[in-house]
């Protein structure tokens, strides 16, 4: 997304030593998600099954129900798993280590492991002793899985309750905006994620910029965005993992082509009809602390719209989010949010900022960090965070709360289903 890269920001991630360690893990985690699945998901299982009295293993072994055939298959569905979590490895080892690597180390396992991409990064981790936490597989495991949510065909119906508001919002604002001229407009993703809202709003002509903190997230947002090929490259079974609230194995082992779509292809296809700006110089793509990268002089009044979907609650200090969308849009401009309330940060321990936010892109220092490593952490409610919104120089404009209804990641056929019903509103900065 950026020049001799793929994500821009103010730190260099392997400056600092324990950062450089934090992003080997989160690599690590990708690499060991089929070692790791395999282990928790059937070698487990197996293991309980033939714990059962022998008489009731058979009966469940044997026709219908068949549960060891079962399992075999939950191998194969993990393996195609594994390869998306593998391109993620690469894409983020080609990213972050390979630039760093000397010629001769890499010769040699060359000469060790053979030619095979994989398996030489694999061994530079094996080498340094490398090793992902509990945390960093727990976030590697949701970041397949959100794939289902964000690039395939099917995640559609959740994306289009939440990003259509966005889009719609935005047409309404620039109503006198030529689609062909809309390049001329910068809008503001906090939270980007796998990138899909950046990439939609780029695709309606706007140019966007999205932030992400989280290595996880940058990297898989970039093997799709940056390097896949073609629509449909990868197999995904986001539902097999979970072996609860399923009406039949068939809607456990569903599986799903991604993407959907081939970003450089619809990229070239909205091009079509003399825009001012190309596709991929319309996107562009920032890691680290939102508070931080934003909330600086040199993002003052850069950006005519900031929009935030299931974000605002990842904040332990909302305050700090509201500073900085204030401090990077433009007079007159708007932020249009849309997302729960389920807050992040709430009852972590003031006595260490790191619980459970292993994933963070830390930068160089966190002397006079204002973002998610400040300590303490406030949980507000809807009304509450409005009045706040107000209260920071910014005019309620809609705000509507009921309306909308969606899932994230849910499995259509599960017993168990859960809802969001988010707030929506959109606020212009007086």
């Amino acid at each position: 997304m950026t020049e001799g890269g793929e994500w821009s920001g103010d730190h260099d991630p392997l400056a600092d030593p324990e950062e450089q360690q934090h992003v080997l893990a989160v690599l690590d985690s990708f690499r060991s998600y089929r070692r790791a699945a395999h282990y928790n998901a059937t070698h487990t299982r197996r293991q309980a099954f033939y714990s059962l009295p022998s008489s009731h293993w058979n009966l469940l072994a044997s026709p219908p129900f068949s549960i060891l055939s079962s399992l075999s298959h939950l191998d194969d569905l993990i393996d195609l798993n594994a390869d998306l979590a593998e391109a993620i490895f690469q894409v983020g080892f080609r990213s972050f280590i390979l630039p760093n690597l000397s010629s001769d180390f890499l010769a040699s396992l060359v000469r060790e492991k053979g030619p095979d991409e994989l398996q030489v990064y694999a061994a530079v981790l094996d080498k340094w002793n490398v090793k992902a936490t509990p945390t960093d597989l727990d976030k590697a495991r949701s970041c397949i899985n959100q794939f289902y949510r964000d690039w395939s065909a099917e995640g559609a119906c959740e994306r289009e309750a939440c990003f259509t508001p966005i889009l719609q919002t935005l047409t309404v604002e620039f109503p006198t905006i030529p689609p062909a001229e809309r390049g001329k407009l910068r809008i503001l993703i906090p939270g980007a994620g796998l990138g899909r809202l950046v990439f939609d709003i780029c695709a309606a002509g706007y140019s966007v910029e999205g932030n992400e903190i989280s290595y996880h997230e940058l990297m898989a947002s970039s093997l799709i965005l940056n390097h896949t090929a073609q629509a449909g490259k990868y197999t995904l079974a986001p539902f097999a993992l979970n072996s609860s609230n399923h009406l039949n194995r068939e809607d456990q082992f569903q599986t799903f082509r991604i993407p959907d779509i081939h970003p450089e292809t619809v990229l070239a296809g909205a091009d079509v009809g003399n825009v001012v700006v190309p596709g991929f110089d319309r996107m562009s793509m920032t890691s680290g602390d939102f508070c931080f990268v934003y909330g600086n002089e040199e993002n003052r009044g850069s950006f005519d719209a900031v929009a935030t979907v299931f974000f605002i609650d990842t904040a332990p200090n909302i305050i700090r989010y509201i500073e900085a969308v204030h401090n990077c849009l433009k007079a007159g401009g708007i932020w249009i949010n849309l997302g729960p309330l389920l807050w992040h940060h709430a009852g972590r321990s003031q006595s260490s900022n790191k619980d459970g936010n292993e994933d963070e892109v830390k930068g160089t220092s966190n002397e006079g960090r204002i973002g998610v490593e400040e300590p303490g952490s406030v949980e507000l409610t809807d009304d509450e965070v409005v009045k706040l919104v107000q209260y920071f120089g910014f005019e309620i404009e809609k705000h509507e709360t009921g309306m909308l209804e969606t899932g994230y990641i849910q499995n259509p056929s599960s017993m168990l289903r859960s809802l969001y019903r988010p707030s929506f509103w959109v606020a212009r900065k007086k």
